[in-house]
């Protein structure tokens, strides 16, 4: 397995400024973001360190070539969006730049998108079912025409009233999996596994590790802290932004030594890659550089 770190918590680095500080850092590749260029529509989106827009093989020779000076690899392409956001221009957006990030990965050497699946947060997973499969159906047969798996993401996206109730994606626990690797037939669909979502959901973050290996595509690195003084006080139907604090690993609820030892005895042995939303180390450049090495400090003996 290589240890890396997601480029969205340095927004204001170029490509190579991201691999230097790795290469630095003692970190083996990087999850490199492909937002479109603009204005994030929230925290921790809207980086855009591989501008995927008529992107062609000499872009991609430059991006490899800063990629061999400093010897860190990219462990994938990222984009997070909702693609079943209810307003269809919000949507067809979303799909047709999540294309884009598909079409570039293999120009780039790369078999793995991470992303979203989406969802209409006031509506069920029922009702959403239909238009889930609709929409990626034909997204899934681009990637495997391009030879690209992609690798979704198992946050609720569901923290502030603007989520509430359902949030954000889909793709949050084992029996909605089981149902869609059922629905879509597709060997590319498969999950960027963060442990911390299982953690946020009061669920066993270790447990789904065996039954799911063989669509461990990618994996992040990312823990949290239960307030329970606060569950205490609002309740667990409050919002969860009420009563839990994203964290560094080492820093939260998650057993590393646990969850590493777990996932070393699956077939998994691609990244590992750190996310760091923690706002304890501050909202500076420098700040978030040392989130970084202590969560680096805290994983690295498991890494060999």
């Amino acid at each position: 397995m290589q240890l890396g770190f997601v480029s969205a918590i340095l927004p204001e680095l170029s490509l190579d400024e991201v691999l230097a500080f790795a290469a630095a850092e003692r970190f083996a590749c990087v999850e490199v973001m492909c937002w479109p260029v603009g204005k994030a529509e929230r925290k921790y989106a809207g980086v855009t360190h591989v501008d995927v827009t008529d992107f062609t093989k000499s872009h991609a020779e430059d991006v490899l070539a800063r990629c061999a000076k400093h010897g860190v690899s990219i462990s994938a392409l990222g984009y997070y969006p909702n693609l079943l956001d209810p307003d269809p221009v919000v949507a067809d957006v979303a799909r047709a730049q999540l294309e884009r990030v598909i079409v570039a990965a293999p120009l780039l050497g790369l078999k793995t998108v991470n992303t979203f699946v989406g969802r209409d947060w006031t509506r069920s997973v029922d009702d959403n079912w239909p238009r889930f499969l609709e929409v990626w159906r034909p997204l899934l047969k681009l990637a495997a025409d391009h030879g690209v798996r992609i690798g979704i993401e198992n946050c609720p996206m569901s923290f502030t009233k603007d989520e509430w109730p359902g949030g954000k994606n889909l793709f949050t626990t084992p029996v909605i999996w089981r149902r869609a690797f059922e629905d879509l037939g597709a060997d590319n669909l498969g999950l960027n596994y963060d442990p911390s979502h299982f953690a946020l959901q009061h669920m066993d973050p270790v447990s789904p590790l065996k039954e799911f290996q063989d669509r461990l595509f990618h994996v992040h690195a990312k823990d949290i802290r239960i307030r329970r003084d606060r569950i205490d006080d609002v309740g667990i139907f409050a919002h969860p932004l009420e009563w839990h604090q994203p964290r560094i690993p080492g820093y939260g609820e998650i057993d590393w030594a646990r969850f590493m030892g777990a996932l070393m005895q699956t077939t998994y042995r691609g990244p590992v890659c750190i996310e760091v939303e923690d706002a304890t180390f501050g909202n500076t450049l420098e700040g978030r550089k040392s989130a970084l090495r202590v969560s680096r400090n805290v994983l690295e003996p498991y890494f060999g």
